[in-house]
């Protein structure tokens, strides 16, 4: 061997085993009547990490994650990484043959999973692929180990695993908001960007105390989780969202950073108790998922914080940021890219746009997927290459760039709705459609139309205790809409079908109008 020294790089995994070495006794994570102190916390996550080399476990292998809002969810994913594998985490808003379909598609042959599952697995149990360990948290069942005995008796010491780079760290599966989940398979360089660059970017230091709002197995809660850990800060858990919740726990707690989507903004803003709530300890509260509409975004400013920080992101890998201090002048943008990221809008041609010109948005940066699962073919749909031959990936967002290159997000392009030969895009119509009073939320989507090919139709959440009228609504808001973008109607919801993040699932909601049509 000779005298040389490694040339060791930070990883994430390290950065916590540091925390629980020299921030022993300060707690880690925060969940329901649950405090684990960063020394425990970090051992909890050696021991999963022994149990999983102890049963074979090879670098890269997969190992899926089926389990509720918990410490031990943490401790689980974190574990699987600190032992060479990789982690995937999936969604509780699954059904059986779902979940079934992703593990099997993931290659995972090792299982988590939490009592909220147990039924749905129970259901599949044959279908999920070469599965062989199976470790139960909260539920005992033939055949499932439970995560007590599963780690008992393990060290609590690191494992010895070197993690490169490029190794595999998760694997994390699309909202499916416009088709199935994809794969996304992300590697431990990327995350460690995704974890500082957010820390810096959104002020989180070992000092925060971060709230998460929505699951932890959703790619949009670890903007806030990835870089609150990572720090050694104190992360709050919740383990389901409730607008009173929310503004009980940052008072409690002197919450310093959370992170909620659009439609948890709305509800906390109708929350009696707003009206007293002291949220003074708030220094940057993001929005992610979906674009807020203007009249939510000026009540949250003014009602909730003026930290609020709004995110335009792509699981594959790019995002920007609006600040707190540009919302006065660029108050209609999503910002600039977080740091170590490019972008880009382009025409139907593959060329860049002139500021001002609509176009698609493509990103470029540390952060990008290494792939699609099992899916060459559609990474190789994503790829975009700039004037040096770099590999931009394609959002399938429309957005707009203005000369001091601040984005705004138009639509996507798979919810335009044409309309007598008029590109109509729906949140165009939904931000006026939001501002008749008796409207709490709003979605517009494109149904069939024997004239025009496809009209609007606004399917409308309305605000509590209100009187709300379709056709009040709908003539209200077409005096204030162009010709091409008028409603045809206005239909009364009492909820949208969501994704983890919020994101309203515009293409379960049109499915039975084009069925019909």
């Amino acid at each position: 061997m000779t005298d040389t020294l490694d040339q060791p790089q930070v990883n994430i995994s390290d950065m916590l085993a540091q925390h629980g070495r020299f921030k022993a006794r300060k707690p880690a994570v925060i969940c329901g009547q649950t405090t684990r102190l960063w020394g425990d916390f970090d051992a909890a996550i050696s021991r999963v990490a022994h149990a999983l080399l102890a049963d074979g476990l090879q670098r890269g292998d997969r190992v899926a994650v089926m389990m509720d809002n918990a410490v031990e969810m943490l401790e689980v994913t974190f574990g699987i990484i600190r032992a060479g594998g990789c982690a995937v985490p999936l969604s509780g808003l699954l059904t059986a043959e779902q979940l079934a379909g992703l593990v099997a598609d993931s290659g995972a042959r090792r299982v988590f999973a939490s009592a909220g599952f147990a039924d749905r697995l129970a259901a599949v149990r044959g279908q999920m692929g070469d599965v062989g360990l199976r470790v139960a948290f909260g539920f005992a069942a033939p055949g499932w180990t439970t995560l007590g005995d599963f780690t008992d008796g393990q060290p609590a010491s690191l494992p010895g695993i070197r993690h490169a780079a490029g190794d595999d760290f998760n694997i994390i599966y699309s909202s499916g908001t416009t088709g199935l989940p994809k794969g996304i398979v992300q590697t431990h360089a990327a995350r460690l960007h995704f974890a500082f660059s957010n820390a810096i970017e959104l002020g989180i230091t070992a000092e925060a105390r971060t709230l998460t709002t929505t699951s932890l197995y959703s790619n949009g809660t670890w903007i806030v989780m990835l870089p609150t850990l990572f720090t050694g800060a104190a992360l709050h858990v919740m383990e389901s969202f409730s607008p009173a919740g929310f503004l009980g726990q940052v008072q409690a707690q002197g919450i310093t950073h959370s992170f909620m989507v659009p439609a948890q903004f709305i509800a906390v803003l109708e929350e009696p108790a707003l009206a007293g709530a002291d949220l003074s300890s708030l220094h940057r509260v993001l929005c992610a998922g979906s674009p807020l509409r203007r009249d939510t975004k000026r009540a949250v400013l003014e009602r909730i914080t003026p930290g609020l920080v709004e995110l335009y992101g792509f699981s594959e890998g790019f995002a920007s940021m609006l600040k707190p201090h540009e919302h006065a002048e660029k108050f209609d943008s999503v910002g600039t890219p977080v740091m170590g990221f490019d972008l880009r809008v382009i025409d139907e041609d593959g060329q860049p746009c002139p500021p001002g010109q609509p176009g698609e948005i493509v990103g470029y940066g540390a952060g990008m997927l290494r792939e699609y699962n099992a899916r060459p073919d559609l990474t190789a749909d994503l790829i975009w290459r700039d004037e040096h031959g770099r590999t931009f990936i394609r959002s399938g967002d429309v957005g707009v760039m203005d000369e001091d290159g601040y984005l705004s997000i138009v639509d996507r392009k798979k919810d335009m709705i044409i309309s007598g030969g008029f590109n109509v895009f729906p949140t165009d119509v939904e931000a006026v459609v939001g501002g008749h009073p008796d409207v709490s939320d709003v979605t517009v989507i494109g149904v069939p139309h024997p004239k025009w090919g496809e009209s609007c139709l606004a399917l409308v959440i309305p605000r509590s205790g209100s009187t709300a009228d379709p056709a009040t609504i709908r003539d209200w808001a077409n005096e204030r809409l162009a010709k091409h973008q008028r409603l045809a109607a206005v239909e009364l919801r009492d909820e949208f079908p969501r994704n983890a993040l919020g994101k309203v699932l515009k293409r379960l909601l049109r499915e039975p109008y084009w069925a019909e049509g």
